[in-house]
């Protein structure tokens, strides 16, 4: 159930962190840098066993 719904977020957030309007152009890495350490974090989470699969 966890794993669904960390699969669930992340494809949100990859959604979210897309340049889609003329104003978010401006952003620059910020959001898919955030993601990214995100992604890092619960990779290494999932690594370690402290989040179970």
């Amino acid at each position: 159930m966890l794993t669904i719904l960390l699969l669930i977020v992340i494809i949100l957030l990859l959604i979210g962190a897309l340049p889609r309007w003329p104003y978010s152009l401006k952003w620059g890495y910020y959001p898919s840098g955030v993601i990214t350490i995100l992604l890092l974090i619960i990779i290494i989470l999932l690594l370690m066993g402290t989040i179970p699969i």
